[in-house]
């Protein structure tokens, strides 16, 4: 059964162990499991779920935040020198690639024993280039370069994905500004939206926020649930006509061909 399960479904400074950041794990028919984002706290969400690094074998970055890519390290390191394993795939779009090694992994995982490493020490690198979508357990990924960091000079390059299974189609945003202009050929198409969403009373202006969420069609909010969401209280998302948000451990089964935004087979695996 092909299932879509958030490790996790708040922000990037979550506090405490209710919630974990905003990773995802799709689990395919033959029970490979794919890594959406790889937080700085996965070694901890993976083991809530009942899950550990031996699990992953692919890896998709939509952006180096560290709430997506700071556990990398923990899963280059445990995979590399655990026998059980093999190389994770690690899926990201060329523009990603020239950076992430660089920026953000190499100062910690550049010496070990008597070599230097390279990021093809720990992983097989998947650059996704100018067709921008790739395939993985025949489900063919496109990716969608969305604005998350704009800082008038430069945006910082973050790609959501829109994907299709058993029918089903899914867009999962990751982290974006509300940016209809990109987005809302997506949100017309998509059966299922999982949108990053702002909860705090003043906005950050990296993330869409509820309020500007609120303002979508009903037709649109109907089918989309929240998630990557601060702690605290949260609006009555259903009562403003969205399915909800997502709750860490909350599972979507993707199996069944017969959909319905509102009906999808959700386990709120609230024991996990």
């Amino acid at each position: 059964m092909t299932k879509l399960l958030f490790l996790g479904s708040g922000c990037a400074f979550i506090r405490g162990v209710d919630n974990y950041q905003s990773n995802i794990l799709l689990t395919s028919d033959t029970g490979k499991k794919f890594l959406i984002d790889c937080g700085s706290d996965i070694r901890h969400s993976l083991y809530r779920a009942g899950y550990s690094h031996l699990d992953i074998t692919d890896i998709y970055i939509s952006h180096i935040h560290a709430d997506h890519v700071g556990g990398l390290e923990y899963i280059g390191f445990s995979t590399k020198f655990d026998s059980r394993c093999e190389k994770p795939k690690l899926y990201l779009d060329t523009e990603l690639a020239q950076t992430l090694w660089v920026n953000s992994l190499s100062g910690g995982m550049k010496y070990i024993g008597n070599e230097i490493a390279t990021f093809e020490t720990f992983f097989e690198i998947v650059e996704i280039k100018s067709e921008r979508n790739f395939i993985w357990e025949n489900i063919k990924f496109n990716l969608i370069k969305v604005v998350h960091v704009n800082s008038g000079n430069a945006i910082m390059p973050s790609y959501g994905l829109f994907f299709e299974i058993n029918g089903i189609k899914i867009l999962l945003t990751t982290d974006t500004k509300m940016c209809l202009n990109i987005l809302d050929k997506f949100y017309q198409e998509a059966d299922i939206i999982f949108q990053d969403c702002e909860t705090t009373k003043f906005s950050s202006n990296v993330h869409a926020h509820y309020q500007e969420l609120l303002n979508l069609p009903l037709s649109i909010k109907n089918k989309m649930w929240l998630y990557h969401y601060q702690p605290g209280t949260l609006p009555d998302a259903i009562d403003d006509g969205f399915c909800g948000f997502v709750e860490r451990g909350q599972e979507f089964d993707f199996s069944s061909p017969i959909f319905s935004s509102k009906s999808l087979n959700v386990i709120k695996a609230n024991a996990v």
